[in-house]
């Protein structure tokens, strides 16, 4: 598409020397994806203990569209919280790819760490994250406060080629990269242009962005494949990166990524998390996904949902974790090559569960006392807090009865589909 300049008189057919050298806009999001989002802003957020890992309670959280100011604010932002190693989240549905490149560059001249999540500020109230207020608040420059996510968070279009600038690149589990071709906007002077012009001025500019990418690529010791992955897709679509495209890429190479527990309200109170890996010599990743939900203050039930394991014979799985051991019941609940476990807890197994730092699945024979199948760890961070807000949201508990025998129907929470729209 171009864009013609306005005239004040009839035009005349453009001689090529006229021709301005056009301008790239790649890579705007679709109105799907960037509806309801402002302008990328940059904010210093505290949170709670640990709420941005280990020892850490402090991040940048960078939400929106790049905009054509993008890098200028971010250079800004940066110069005014100094040398402070603050790792840095980016929610964005992509944007302008030339600030995306010159912010990514701007990333690893720090040696910066950059995530993918969502932040909520808690000094937005009711008002809309996205939002005129919550915008105001993130461009005022002042400390915020809130929490980070990685379930929902998105990094599109031109996002991915920012992560990359970051020597610590870390996308969670449940957070979504999708990339498609830029968008050439091409601006005429002189007069109207031919189809002819349109055409060569289009295949330039393309080919101009394709170089710049591919130079970003290489400098930062990306993959070069990214890009024919990205151009394989037209703008008008987004192609989600799948774990093993993220990892061959080089945007985030661990074969193993594990969300920490977090709580989230929805039709009920549920604690989740999600595990993704896959072991040596594998090229796939599985997906393992936690629920923690309550029937009471002292009733809980933990559901497993992973990929069936091939062959058959195993017939029973364990969480160990300390001096805890529950059995789930068996046999699971199975649905096209899935399968669910579930466990009833008391409040103290539910508490002797989250203080273990990292608990094990194990799985085995049905036939032996034991099981023999290879550990898989568990790690309990977040799920003290998220135990907590859990039980808040929980009836009293109840005197004794008869056992609850109806498992709680899986996926209260909607978990990320593979689509960016």
């Amino acid at each position: 598409m171009f864009r013609p300049v306005q005239q004040e008189k009839p035009p005349t057919q453009a001689k090529p020397a006229a021709l301005a050298k056009p301008a790239i806009r790649p890579a705007q999001p679709s109105p799907r994806i960037g509806d309801g989002f402002a302008p990328i802003a940059f904010a210093l957020v505290k949170g709670p203990a640990d709420a941005c890992g280990p020892g850490c309670d402090s991040w940048i959280a960078a939400e929106g569209k790049i905009d054509g100011s993008a890098a200028a604010r971010f250079r800004k932002f940066m110069k005014q919280i100094g040398d402070r190693k603050l790792p840095i989240y980016f929610n964005s549905p992509g944007g302008n790819l030339e600030q995306a490149l010159a912010i990514g560059t701007m990333l690893r001249e720090r040696k910066a760490a950059v995530r993918v999540g969502r932040t909520t500020l808690r000094e937005c109230g009711f008002e809309p994250q996205e939002g005129d207020v919550c915008t105001r608040l993130k461009l005022s420059a002042r400390e915020l406060h809130g929490e980070v996510w990685t379930r929902g968070a998105m990094c599109n279009s031109a996002c991915p080629y920012i992560i990359l600038g970051g020597t610590t690149r870390e996308v969670g589990p449940d957070a979504t990269l999708a990339v498609h071709s830029p968008r050439v906007i091409l601006n005429f002077t002189g007069g109207v242009p031919t189809r002819e012009m349109r055409a060569q001025a289009l295949q330039q500019a393309m080919a101009r962005s394709d170089r710049m990418v591919l130079d970003h690529l290489i400098k930062l010791g990306a993959d070069p494949a990214l890009l024919t992955a990205a151009r394989s897709v037209p703008f008008e679509s987004m192609r989600v990166l799948t774990r093993e495209e993220i990892v061959r890429f080089a945007i985030d190479r661990r074969d193993r990524v594990e969300s920490p527990w977090m709580f989230e309200a929805a039709n009920r109170g549920i604690a989740y998390k999600t595990i993704l890996a896959r072991k040596d010599g594998e090229t796939s990743f599985g997906t393992t996904r936690f629920q923690l939900v309550c029937f009471d203050q002292n009733r809980f039930e933990l559901d497993v949902e992973r990929n069936a394991p091939s062959g058959s014979g195993r017939a029973s799985l364990a969480i160990v974790g300390g001096d805890l051991r529950l059995n789930f019941l068996s046999p699971p609940r199975r649905s096209g090559g899935r399968e669910t476990w579930g466990v009833f807890l008391d409040g103290g197994q539910v508490r002797a569960l989250a203080s273990t730092r990292t608990a094990e699945l194990t799985d085995g024979p049905s036939n032996l006392a034991r099981p023999d199948g290879a550990p898989f760890p568990v790690a309990s961070e977040g799920l003290q807090s998220a135990l907590k807000m859990l039980t808040d949201t929980c009836p009293p508990a109840k005197a004794a009865t008869q056992p609850v025998i109806a498992p709680v129907p899986w996926q209260q929470v909607p978990w990320p589909q593979a689509s960016a729209r």
